[in-house]
């Protein structure tokens, strides 16, 4: 039950997100500036973790992504926001149960290629991140099944703009990193790729 909830906690942000976004669309005035509309990106997400150093055993986790992002003043720049929800089960020969949701924000940079269908872009966001499940049970133990910890993340994608509210997205891809504790080094190296569709809220 518990993640189930954590799969579905990103869907109900999203669906807020929806809502909110026209409201800010109508902030475009000026079609003189060029600003790029607000967006929402809803893609699916796949992390690869990596073990304690001198371990084995790296596990998957899958799931999903609602990434809203608002332009600042130019078609370059923009805050996003991003919630992640992702689950693995069957890891180690424990067959342990994880469930990770990350919290982030940050700065994204968009190319302005206004003529071109590929838009491509880089972004930094940093945040925090929740675990929960039997894995952490077992690391932590005395009761705790939950742990928070500092999350933050670079890399970048390529949207393919089908209609001008409508745009694929084929890859995402980032490097993750995550402080939970592993009674060794406390750091994860984490793999992150997306892939989904993304809306955006012109106001013309």
């Amino acid at each position: 039950m518990r993640s189930k909830m954590q799969v579905t906690s990103w869907l109900l942000i999203a669906l807020a997100a929806v809502s909110l976004a026209p409201s800010f669309a109508q902030t475009r005035t000026d079609a003189k500036n060029q600003q790029a509309p607000p967006e929402l990106a809803l893609t699916y997400s796949y992390l690869r973790s990596n073990a304690p150093p001198g371990g084995c055993g790296c596990f998957s986790l899958n799931g999903g992504s609602a990434t809203l992002a608002l332009p600042v003043r130019s078609s370059a720049l923009a805050i996003a926001g991003e919630v992640t929800s992702t689950t693995a089960s069957g890891i180690s020969a424990n067959r342990y149960d994880l469930a990770i949701t990350i919290y982030s924000a940050g700065v994204r940079y968009s190319p302005p290629l206004r003529s071109a269908r590929w838009q491509p872009f880089g972004q930094m966001l940093v945040g925090v991140a929740h675990s929960e499940g039997r894995l952490i049970h077992a690391q932590l133990g005395d009761g705790i099944f939950g742990a928070n910890a500092f999350a933050a993340s670079i890399g970048g994608g390529l949207d393919l703009r089908i209609r001008r509210h409508f745009s694929v997205r084929p890859i995402q891809a980032e490097y993750l990193a995550t402080t939970f504790n592993n009674d060794s080094n406390n750091h994860q190296n984490i793999l992150k790729i997306d892939a989904g569709v993304v809306f955006r809220f012109d106001a013309r």
